[in-house]
């Protein structure tokens, strides 16, 4: 079972549904974006969305230690990146497409 600090913080940060982000891990933009640990890999933010996606379809109660370690780091990537919002319209942006990778839609209310 996940620390209730640590699961908090997992919310705030991912503020996408399973669904939102399994639909863009979908598109083309999702897999343009971060950083890849050898040419023709899967990016590390797509593949980290992926395992966002299935930490959110389970119970408190199901989560796993490996899971709670993904949900640290997912949060500490999601405030790292928030802060270095760039300057104008974001809407279409590599930024905001990698943080949509981790589960944060930053233009979502």
């Amino acid at each position: 079972m996940a620390d209730t600090d640590v699961y908090a913080d997992f919310r705030d940060a991912v503020n996408m549904t399973a669904g939102e982000l399994r639909e863009w891990l979908g598109t083309e933009e999702s897999k343009t974006v971060g950083q890849s640990s050898s040419p023709g890999t899967e990016p590390v933010g797509h593949h980290s969305g992926r395992k966002i996606v299935g930490i959110l379809g389970k119970k408190k109660t199901e989560l796993t230690e490996a899971d709670e370690q993904h949900m640290r780091k997912v949060v500490g990537y999601v405030h790292r990146h928030t802060a270095q919002r760039p300057d104008g319209d974001v809407a279409d942006s590599r930024w905001r497409h990698s943080l949509m990778n981790w589960g944060h839609d930053p233009l979502k209310k």
